[in-house]
């Protein structure tokens, strides 16, 4: 069974760009399988540093095939945009990048309506990135969706804009007081991406089954978070999509007995970008410090994250909601200056210990971290590669983790860079 699910387990930005990189190298097919250009994917070669919203990660290896799956909602300027700048950086998509024909795309009108709608909400805002993403999956659930495969035909591209664009500018123009799209500059402009990307539009279905069944290894990557999850997540803080481990299925057209390994990737502390309860959120001055040292700012949209301990609650449930068999843990070297470190180990809510992650955002909003305090090693782990050779206190920070979340970790990374990792 070589087909393997990598996932985020807490609410993204845990770091999975260079996870995903380095496990690339025993891959030969890349798979994103859900969300859109709403989130991104860091990786650091050397000195030089690669930011990716769309495309795979594993387009920065020779030879690798990378496929953005039919769970994924597409910007094809975003996707262009992307593609040039690779060309940029010399780095080839031709041959190597493979569109599903079944994705659905965003259109301008999506990414107005996200904006519009979240501004109306106030103070009750989510905090999406504004980039439609909601909005094409909306459409796509409704069964209005326009997707990548309907621009190789021109005729059929142009009825279903037109039909769709007639209903949303009559929604912009009365209930958001916006200026009306025009339907035939909006064809016009979609039909010439359809002439830049249609190289790379095929069924992926068949093409990934192939490939498993032929003994290629086949690594399936989320973006977002398990958190973000729009069944297990945070509702209603959380992203359109299924980053969980059974998205991968779904958005990449597998069945699940293909599947042999579900890794789970975690931040050696916890970050979340937007709106939405944070249980272990440090104060102010200690959460910038964190955000500092680690550089926690969103590769998509800038914004700064909010920072906590480590969390075994929102672990556990990740761990059971995708069957995770392995773990890595990240920016572990972010601890490296800190005298003292917690870890969530469970929550009070009105003086009584929760067993189970809530489902409720208003009981998880008044829940109360339980900690488990940990002496710091206060000394540097970016230069070991060997887990012998991290201090003793690191090392019973990580069994915690582990025994806690009863989940061998498999990776630990102590820097950005590919050689900064350890491999338990």
């Amino acid at each position: 069974m070589p087909a393997n699910v990598l996932v985020g387990a807490q609410w993204g930005d845990e770091g999975k760009g260079k996870i995903i990189d380095v496990l690339t190298e025993q891959s030969d097919y890349i798979v994103r399988f859900q969300g859109g250009n709403n989130a991104g994917h860091t990786v650091k070669i050397g000195e030089e540093e690669f930011i990716l919203h769309l495309i795979p990660s594993g387009i920065l290896h020779e030879g690798k095939k990378c496929v953005i799956g039919n769970g994924v909602v597409v910007d094809p300027a975003a996707l262009i945009e992307e593609i040039e700048y690779l060309h940029e950086k010399n780095i080839s998509v031709d041959g190597n990048l493979f569109v599903s024909d079944r994705a659905h795309l965003i259109f301008p009108y999506h990414r107005l309506l996200d904006i519009k709608k979240e501004e109306r909400k106030g103070e009750g805002k989510i905090g999406t990135t504004g980039r439609g993403i909601g909005p094409s999956y909306v459409d796509k659930m409704t069964r209005i969706g326009i997707r990548v495969g309907d621009l190789l035909d021109k005729d059929v591209f142009a009825r279903k804009v037109r039909a769709n664009l007639s209903e949303n500018n009559e929604l912009l123009v009365k209930v958001y007081e916006s200026e009306p799209l025009d339907v035939d500059q909006l064809v016009e402009t979609y039909l010439g991406y359809g002439e830049k990307i249609k190289d790379h539009i095929v069924n992926t279905v068949p093409l990934l089954n192939k490939a498993i069944n032929q003994g290629k290894v086949v690594l399936f990557e989320g973006a977002q978070g398990t958190l973000l999850d729009v069944d297990y997540g945070t509702y209603p803080f959380v992203t359109s999509s299924n980053p969980t481990a059974g998205g991968a299925c779904v958005g990449g057209g597998i069945g699940p007995n293909k599947i042999e390994n579900i890794l789970g990737v975690f931040k050696a502390y916890t970050t979340r970008v937007g709106e939405g309860p944070f249980p272990t959120e440090l104060p102010e001055e200690m959460n910038k410090k964190v955000r500092e040292e680690g550089q926690e700012y969103g590769a998509t949209t800038g914004r700064p994250r909010r920072c906590g301990w480590f969390d075994a609650m929102i672990g556990k449930h990740s761990v059971m909601i995708n069957g995770l068999t392995s773990l890595a843990l990240t920016k572990m070297d972010i601890l490296d200056k800190f005298d003292e470190i917690k870890v969530c180990v469970a929550y009070k809510y009105k003086g009584e210990t929760v067993e189970d992650f809530p489902s409720n955002v208003d009981v998880l909003s008044q829940c109360e971290p339980v900690y488990e305090t940990f002496p710091g090693w206060l000394e540097s782990t970016e230069g070991i590669r060997s887990y012998d050779k991290l201090p003793e206190k690191a090392k019973n920070y990580l069994t915690r983790i582990a025994q806690l979340l009863e989940t061998p970790i498999e990776i630990i990374s102590v820097g950005a860079r590919r050689d900064q990792t350890i491999f338990v």
